[in-house]
Order: structure tokens, then sequence, then C-alpha cells
């Protein structure tokens, strides 16, 4: 990290198909942010459109919409890069991404699709295939939606990519249990292996349709340590600023101590040709013979 950052978490309520009411509270939390001096915002998972698998056919939009281009003119009018998460259509495509799309002042629009998709997703939903990281205001950071923080392989392939902050946007119903409680069994791992700063938020309240969502924000230190976390029942931005000095710390290759180690620095990759050819469904056909 070139220098300290303030990043924002968001915990909104999100109406499915209601999309200009959900834009002018993205724009209007946006605002709140700058005046916070937040320079990175992350909103909840699908909160432009709204979260719900079984009418995601019929909301969502391309990223050369006019919603899109809206959110970007936000985002250069404020100063501030803007993380959306959104139904995206694509042309061609029967099946929409659930994607975040990036808006930087200075950086073209870019946008990560969510790649492991959860099992009542996968019906409704194009799962992505790719990692990008993206760059701005001194700082590389990656996006991982939901249900893709279950599996670490990712988590390490954005750090090995020179993530410094991973953001991790949810759509949790309430009857999925507490978020923060739930969080901490392995997000704070997820940070700690891969030695990053990892930021987490969630829809809250009713979509407008049959689902409640609990809320939660938190941010977790590059150790694995609870930075910081939301107390509130309602629509806010959890903010915190992430130290340059203690991520640079630990990611330098002359480091000094067991405390301040990367991991990643030594693993052996040569050793993990398993990893990708394993696959537990053959164990598990294996034991039900």
């Amino acid at each position: 990290m070139k220098t300290d950052c303030r990043i924002g978490l968001v915990q909104m309520e999100s109406i499915v198909g209601d999309t200009e009411r959900n834009f002018q509270r993205i724009t209007q939390l946006a605002e709140v942010a700058q005046k916070q001096g937040i320079s990175i915002l992350c909103f909840p998972e699908c909160a432009l459109d709204g979260y719900s698998p079984q009418h995601a056919s019929e909301m969502g939009d391309t990223l050369d919409s006019s919603w899109i281009s809206r959110l970007r003119e936000c985002s250069q009018d404020l100063g501030i890069t803007l993380l959306v998460g959104m139904v995206e259509q694509e042309k061609n495509r029967d099946k929409p991404y659930i994607s975040q799309v990036i808006l930087s002042p200075e950086e073209e629009t870019s946008v990560y699709r969510k790649a492991h998709l959860g099992r009542s997703e996968s019906e409704y939903f194009t799962p992505g295939d790719c990692f990008p990281i993206f760059s701005a205001h001194g700082l590389t950071f990656a996006v991982g939606i939901c249900w893709d923080w279950h599996f670490p392989e990712m988590a390490a392939i954005y750090s090995l990519k020179g993530a410094e902050v991973m953001f991790a946007p949810h759509a949790s119903p309430v009857i999925a249990g507490d978020r923060k409680e739930i969080w901490l069994r392995y997000l704070g791992a997820r940070a700690y292996d891969n030695s990053v700063y990892l930021g987490a938020c969630n829809l809250i309240g009713s979509n407008g349709k049959t689902k409640e969502f609990s809320g939660g924000a938190l941010v977790i230190g590059p150790k694995g340590e609870l930075l910081n976390q939301s107390y509130l029942g309602e629509e806010g931005i959890l903010a915190t600023t992430l130290s340059a000095e203690r991520i640079n710390l630990i990611r330098r290759v002359d480091r000094t101590s067991m405390r301040d180690s990367f991991f990643l620095a030594d693993r052996r990759k040569e050793l993990y040709q398993e990893l990708v050819e394993l696959d537990i469904l053959d164990r598990l056909k294996v034991s039900k013979e």
C-alpha cells in the first residue's frame, strides 16, 4: 500500500426490481461517505437491483446501461471509488451474472463476476470464470461475493496477484444466522493465511418479496484480528482507516519475526498439483457404496 486508506462497508436495504429507488440510496450513501473521508465504498451483493434469484431474468442491465453511467458520474463527482453489486445482463447470454462493478474516478469501469454460485443460484445465474484485481487510491484490492469466500484457493490467488485488501459483499438472509458470528469462523482465516485486510458487508431489511436480510459489516486485519464491526441494526456505513505501514511490514522480503510472516512467501507450489486433481465428489460416491 502506498498510503493509509479509509474504506467504507455499507449495510443497505435493496428492493427487488426498484432500481431507481436503490440507485438514489446508493448515491445518498456515497455522499455521506465522501464527507467521512472514505476513498473506497463497498455496497452489498446485488445492491442496485435487489437480490432474488427467482426474479433475476426480469431485472438487471448491462455494464453500458445508463445506471452504470450515472454511478460513474457519481464516483467522479465525489472523487471516491464505488463497488456496487448488481445483476449483470449480457447480450447473447440466457442467464445473468451476479456482479460487483468497480467505478473509480480515474479508471475504466471494471467488474468482478461471482465465480462460486450457491446451490440456490446456479439455476438462475451464470458463474464468472476469472479472478481480477483492481487498483485505486494507492492500494490493490480484489472482490469475492458471498459464497465465494468459502473457497480458500480464491483468496490465495488474489493475495499472490498482489491484493492488499479483499472486499466481501453479501446478500445473506436472516434465516442463515447472525452474520458477524458466522463470518468470524472463516473470514479471519482468509485474512490471516493471506496477509490481507478484509472488509465484509451485507444487505439489511426486506427485499420487497419474501426475503429478509440480517445486515452486518466488519473489517479484519492481516493477522486475522477484528479491527472494526458495525452494531447498527439499520442502514449505514462502517468506516475504517487501513494502515499501510502494518501490511507493508508483513509483506517485506526481509521479515524479522515470525509474528510478521507473509506465509505465502514460503509455500511449496510444486507440491500442490493434487489440489486441482482431487475431487471430493469421487470420495463421497465411494463412501456411499
